[in-house]
């Protein structure tokens, strides 16, 4: 009997040497959890900071909309065009068209005449139609960030609250919001021209959940 229960025994078995093997486990395990929390922390900080930077950029295009000196009666100006890594100038023909405000929901942005990704980081840009303020419909596309920045808080936005635009030649009408609505991505009936000769601005940004675009139509307030 004595023999059988000596055979069983681990001879080589150890307490202290079992709680050195779990004492590294724990050790290899805390490194890790706090390589990935550096790594997400240090990824965010860095995100939050390219925002910040492409919002200053778009907040110093808003701040030096000069509308009396900066626009001509022409659309062969030249303006500056600020890129998003430097802040070197080139000529563009046209950049800055105009300036949009939203009160209710603590927006302003210079309006950009043409529409990229690179562009579209910067700040809302012309996505189709008219210029502003002329007559038709203005279509102006944003990101919808989830900082709230940009177009960020269209979606708190409804019919009877107004917009104002600002245009190339010193004047300001105000829109009121007649139409909020969400369509699919290919849905391009909000783009429509026939305004009976009316002014009207369309605002579109993207619901990324959904893969489906948010809708605000305006109409000028007379």
């Amino acid at each position: 009997m004595n023999q059988i229960l000596e055979s069983n025994l681990d001879l080589n078995y150890s307490p202290k040497y079992n709680t050195n093997i779990i004492a590294k486990k724990f050790k290899i395990i805390l490194f890790s959890a706090i390589s990935l929390i550096l790594f997400f922390l240090i990824l965010y900080f860095l995100l939050k900071y390219n925002s910040y930077k492409k919002e200053k950029i778009s907040k110093n295009l808003a701040s030096n909309f000069n509308i009396q000196n900066l626009y001509y009666n022409t659309s062969n100006y030249s303006a500056t065009k600020t890129s998003s890594s430097t802040l070197e100038a080139e000529t563009f023909e046209p950049f800055v068209i105009g300036l949009l405000k939203i009160s209710k929901i603590d927006l302003m942005y210079p309006i950009l005449s043409t529409v990229s990704n690179e562009l579209l980081e910067l700040s809302p840009c012309r996505f189709y139609g008219p210029m502003p303020n002329e007559i038709g419909n203005l279509c102006i596309a944003g990101h919808n960030y989830i900082n709230q920045k940009h177009f960020g808080k269209l979606s708190s936005l409804n019919t009877g609250d107004t917009i104002e635009i600002y245009d190339l030649n010193s004047n300001k009408i105000e829109y009121v919001i007649y139409k909020k609505l969400e369509v699919n991505a290919d849905d391009v009936s909000c783009m429509s021209q026939d305004t009976n000769g009316a002014r009207e601005v369309t605002l579109i940004t993207c619901n990324s959940i959904k893969g489906t675009r948010i809708v605000i139509k305006a109409k000028e307030n007379r």
